[in-house]
This record gives structure tokens, C-alpha cells and sequence, in this order.
């Protein structure tokens, strides 16, 4: 894990771009989770946001292989934007939910590629698909740091 938060790093210095991380990488991680909460389920075999739960635990685990602080601190994180997005769709309805989501994905990898455009490099997920989840950890790490749990073995 040490290894690639450094090489993601190394591809994210420029001040702007980094801002934009912090503000765009939530944003989509959220906005994945609502439209994955708006897919139906035949209620019969499970409930709204099943699929949402699902990719969690998926990406629960792959963190928790990889470090297990992060996976503790990421399970946390994602849990709450997952209630939020439940929250959401009781509130608004699956329709205007996925519309948010989708409106809220597509500005943020908006704000991503801007961010790369002014590092003057290709987003890292270009060379390997691992770097969509490295993103989140790396902002984990840097806040854990910044409140005093050191970095990430």
C-alpha cells in the first residue's frame, strides 16, 4: 500500500490539483454509492442499496488486504456516505437521487481531469484501474497523518 500512496503522490503535487482531490474524490465515491443505491432489487431477494452495500464490502476487503488501517478508517467512511445516501433516497426517491449522483459524478471527474490538466499528467488510474481505490486511501492516510496517526506502513 506504502508503495502506491507514494507513486500517487508523486503524480498529485501541484496545490490546485490536489484541492480538487480533496474536494472531487468524496464526491465521487459518494456519487458511485447513491447511483449504486438507486439499482433495483427485487424485493423478494434483498433491499434498496444491496448493490451499494455489496460494492462496499467489496472494497472493504481489497483496502483491509492491502492495510488495515486504512480499511477500518475507509469502512468508516464509506458506511456513513452510504447512510447518507439511504437517507437520500427515502427522502427524494431512487429517480431524483440517480440524477444528483449522476450530475454530481460527472462535475467531479470534471474537476479531476482540470486538476491533471494543470499537473501536467495523466490521472494515475490510466496505468493501473487499482489506482480508482488508491485514490480515497490516499486521502485517508493524509488525514489520518494530519490528525496524528502517522502514515501508513
Amino acid at each position: 500500500m506504502r508503495e502506491w500512496l507514494d507513486c500517487y503522490s508523486d503524480d498529485h503535487r501541484h496545490p490546485i490539483n490536489r484541492l480538487l482531490h480533496w474536494i472531487c474524490v468524496p464526491l465521487i465515491v459518494w456519487s458511485v454509492i447513491a447511483l449504486l443505491w438507486t439499482v433495483p432489487v427485487p424485493q423478494t431477494l434483498a433491499r434498496p442499496g444491496s448493490w451499494a452495500v455489496l460494492a462496499i464490502v467489496l472494497a472493504f476487503t481489497w483496502y483491509w488486504k492491502h492495510s488495515r488501517r486504512l480499511g477500518a478508517t475507509l469502512l468508516i467512511a464509506l458506511a456513513a456516505l452510504a447512510l447518507f445516501s439511504a437517507w437520500l433516497f427515502q427522502q427524494w426517491g431512487p429517480a431524483q437521487l440517480r440524477w444528483l449522483a449522476i450530475a454530481v459524478f460527472a462535475v467531479a471527474w470534471i474537476g479531476q481531469f482540470a486538476g491533471h490538466l494543470l499537473e501536467g499528467k495523466r490521472p494515475s488510474f490510466f496505468t493501473d484501474l487499482a489506482y480508482l481505490l488508491i485514490g480515497p486511501a490516499w486521502l485517508m492516510d493524509k488525514l489520518l497523518h494530519r490528525i496524528g496517526f502517522g502514515g501508513t506502513p
